[in-house]
């Protein structure tokens, strides 16, 4: 009998131990008391990423003990125990580094010419053999009116090649919802999934300001970054003579490892103004561009950590002219030297998510990297009812 209980003990432990618990982390700025939004939180344990919505929360299942890190380019790192969390709600405080170092960088370098070693560098560094676990999802507006919500958890393997990044997409689970109009559907389908990892791992995005002709329509500088000593800021703005040139880029980086931490780029409003307005159908005049990338310094190891890139632009029909929202939002959850196999059958070759059958098996959108904030969960859920 004595046996039977002690037995039956220990299952019961193993079973307790065993089982998934949801934990969630709100993020917050220890002197503001404000939520702290992109904030990277690694589960040691599993090596899971997450990123802290707006609310600076994040949200992810866990079996048994970790050490979990949070950290922010403008904050200190912290590192906290698994026993100290707590199942239902948890607040992490991050101290600002707050060096002031914003001071001009001086270099007998023109920073160009080091923007160019820079942006060769990082293409060689992600240009590897590696596979990211992405959670990927995209908003649509139309005429200012929430119309389409996709989002999935999806693989990309990346092909070792020296001179540029290639992908192969595998999708494990997705979900869409919403109804798109006839005349705008091609617009409402999102980015091209593949396209848009490659040109972020390829640095696309850079080529203007490396082109010896259309870099001259900028402006160059370069300062020491405000909150951490580690990193300078290398900001190109158009100049104001320039007729070819509207983008503004600020380029975060590591002056030692020649990497590129984050860069954003917008399209200010007087540099809009600027831009010819098209009255032949089909054209599309853009009202609204920014794209904001980060990658993740880890080791020897080199990777997109999340993206979020927006754009609206009025669309010119036959006899009336539509607005077009669109918002995409990249999120590496899991980062992985070892390539996986699979089927030439199971890669994913359609454009975007919206040529996919829905397959949910389980909340892969709670727990996978990012967690929509109440407002979002409203917006998905009026989509979803709509079907």
């Amino acid at each position: 009998m004595k046996k039977l209980i002690f037995l039956f003990f220990v299952l019961f432990s193993m079973n307790v131990f065993s089982q998934k618990e949801e934990y969630s982390i709100v993020i917050k700025d220890i002197e503001t008391q404000l939520p702290i939004e992109n904030a990277t939180v690694l589960i040691m344990k599993t090596k899971q990423i997450l990123i802290s919505n707006k609310e600076g929360k994040v949200t992810f299942e866990l079996t048994g003990a970790s050490t979990v890190q949070v950290s922010e380019t403008n904050y200190e790192k912290v590192s906290l125990r698994w026993d100290s969390l707590k199942p239902d709600l948890f607040v992490v405080y991050l101290k600002s580094n707050n060096n002031k170092l914003d001071e001009i960088v001086v270099s007998k370098e023109k920073p160009e010419k080091n923007l160019q070693k820079i942006v060769s560098n990082s293409r060689q560094k992600l240009a590897n053999s590696y596979r990211l676990k992405v959670y990927v999802r995209e908003f649509f507006m139309l005429d200012n009116k929430y119309s389409y919500y996709n989002d999935g958890l999806v693989n990309f393997q990346f092909e070792e090649n020296q001179k540029k990044s290639t992908t192969t997409l595998l999708v494990e689970q997705n979900r869409s919802y919403g109804l798109l109009e006839n005349d705008v559907s091609a617009d409402l389908m999102g980015y091209n999934l593949n396209n848009i990892m490659e040109n972020y791992s390829n640095l696309k995005y850079f080529d203007p300001l490396l082109d010896s002709k259309i870099k001259k329509e900028y402006e160059f500088t370069t300062t020491g970054h405000p909150n951490n000593k580690n990193y300078y800021i290398m900001s190109v703005t158009p100049l104001d003579k320039s007729k070819k040139a509207f983008d503004t880029f600020e380029i975060i980086y590591d002056p030692i490892k020649k990497l590129i931490v984050e860069f954003s780029i917008t399209i200010k409003p007087g540099n809009l103004a600027q831009i010819e307005e098209q009255t032949k159908t089909g054209s599309k005049n853009i009202t609204r561009s920014q794209v904001k990338v980060d990658y993740r310094i880890d080791g020897e190891d080199y990777y997109l950590l999340s993206s979020n890139e927006e754009i609206a632009y009025d669309l010119i029909l036959k006899d009336q002219v539509k607005n077009i929202q669109v918002r995409n939002h990249f999120i590496t959850t899991h980062f992985n030297r070892q390539n996986f196999t699979y089927n030439e059958n199971d890669v994913f070759k359609e454009k975007t998510l919206f040529n996919k059958k829905n397959k949910v098996m389980t909340k892969y959108w709670d727990i996978s990297g990012f967690t929509a904030t109440e407002e979002e969960r409203k917006l998905i859920d009026g989509l979803e009812f709509k079907l």
